[in-house]
């Protein structure tokens, strides 16, 4: 591609989505391309593949090959989940990316998120021959768009728990309380706020029929495998307080329904509701990156969907995420964290310690003021935005993004979307013609997310 639009502020970035096409670029140009297939599964028996072409197998193109395999498999890891990778076409590479993916490898952080974890199962990679593949079995479930009876909706965010009161599809009250979850070692902290959460929302309600929820993390029929809010919990309390914590709550509520999801799921499930339309891609670009994902049919997937991880940049010195150590990934990029490591590059300086939401706010409002270096950090967070965008489709089929989050409000938000749009206008015009923009309104901002996740539970 002849054309490339740099981000203002970090001229160095490598879209992962250029990279990828370089690449297949050298595949279409190659007289022996190799076939190669990626099984992901799971313990639940279901099963995603993915097939791909890699450059001819000598040792000129190990390195590159390597690469490609290697951050194709991360994104697919943090989409849709594994604890078994099966790979055909490829076997000299399967023992290195194992390696790569390993207690000791580069990838540990992912090895010990997805085997001990989320899935209770060490993370394996092996070679397999195309015939012995498994068929694909993948899963969507028709959740949501419940609304009768007397219901509580809360969201768990990492810097705030919004909850609303719903009868009969009308919320009677919401409300939203700030906290600080995430570097909270006592478990009680999390617990009691919850409970504060839950009682004020059923203050307002007659009676409570059923209890929906949504936060950050991995939840698994209820159950809290793996949370961003709670990773300041030891494991022992985790396993002991934390873990089964709905279950706990349900009780003490005399058992109603109750349904927790991972709240990027909820994002996506509110914005197919607000606009009655289906193939939405939801992206909450706040504390950290959500996402979630409403297919064609209208059915939320048991996929992870945790696109804070997955690599939007594959430049050699990226930025290093905070939590997993890997460079490159999308919390780095369309987050508060990226306004925090974009701002000295932009000429505004915050005393050391200053948190994230606090240079947010500063930043929002000198971009209210018409300051240009906040203008700066926002367009480069857009073209940011409409690279990742790009990206994401190869993975993803979506008519609709839905964005929201507290990177996205006020002025600052016009030009994130806008030069998002330019760079997929200028870059993938054929892309830009099938995707919408959509941004909730301020009603909807304000209980959608809550009102979705009051509609999970079905009343039996």
């Amino acid at each position: 591609m002849d054309t490339i639009i740099k981000p203002i502020l970090d001229p160095g970035f490598t879209p992962s989505t250029i990279w990828n096409q370089d690449y297949r670029e050298q595949i279409a140009a190659s007289s022996n391309p190799v076939a190669v297939t990626l099984a992901l599964m799971r313990p639940d028996e279901t099963c995603s593949l993915y097939r791909i072409q890699i450059l001819p197998l000598v040792e000129e193109n190990e390195k590159r090959t390597l690469r490609y395999l290697e951050r194709l498999l991360k994104f697919l890891l943090w989409q849709r989940g594994a604890s078994n990778v099966l790979i055909s076409g490829c076997d000299p590479l399967v023992e290195k990316l194992s390696a790569i993916y390993s207690e000791n490898g580069a990838r540990s952080f992912d090895y010990h998120f997805f085997g001990g974890k989320v899935y209770d199962h060490p993370l394996e990679f092996k070679q397999c021959e195309e015939a012995d593949l498994p068929q694909p079995n993948e899963q969507s479930i028709r959740m949501g768009y419940n609304l009768d009876g007397c219901r509580i909706g809360f969201d768990l965010g990492g810097s705030d728990r919004k909850c609303a009161a719903v009868i009969d599809g009308e919320v009677v009250f919401s409300e939203e309380v700030e906290w600080s979850p995430y570097f909270e070692s006592d478990p009680s902290y999390h617990i009691d706020g919850i409970k504060d959460t839950l009682k004020r929302a059923a203050a307002h309600l007659p009676r409570v029929d059923a209890i929906g929820g949504s936060a950050a993390g991995v939840y698994v029929n209820n159950e809290v495998r793996v949370g961003s809010l709670f990773r300041g919990v030891s494991p022992d309390d985790f396993d002991s307080k934390v873990r089964r914590i709905f279950f706990d709550l349900k009780k003490e509520w005399q058992n109603v329904p109750f349904e927790v999801v991972n709240d990027g799921e909820v994002t996506a499930l509110a914005g197919s509701m607000s606009m009655g339309e289906n193939a939405v891609l939801g992206i909450s670009m706040g504390t950290s990156l959500a996402a979630g994902y409403i297919t064609d049919e209208g059915s939320i997937t048991p996929w992870l969907n945790e696109l804070a991880f997955v690599p939007v940049d594959y430049r050699e010195d990226a930025p290093a995420d905070e939590w997993s150590g890997d460079l490159g990934c999308g919390a780095q990029y369309l987050t508060q964290q990226a306004v925090a490591r974009l701002a000295p590059l932009a000429g505004i300086d915050f005393p050391a310690g200053t948190p994230f939401p606090e240079q947010l706010i500063e930043v929002q409002r000198l971009m209210a003021e018409g300051d240009e270096r906040a203008a700066n950090i926002y367009s480069t967070i857009g073209t940011y935005l409409g690279y990742s965008i790009a990206h994401f489709s190869e993975f993803y089929t979506f008519r609709k993004i839905l964005l929201l989050g507290r990177v996205t409000s006020g002025q600052g938000g016009t030009v994130i979307i806008e030069k998002a749009r330019e760079t997929l206008d200028a870059l993938f015009p054929e892309l830009s013609a099938e995707i919408e923009f959509v941004t909730p309104s301020e009603t909807e901002k304000r209980h959608g997310q809550a009102v979705a996740a009051a509609s999970l539970p079905f009343l039996t």
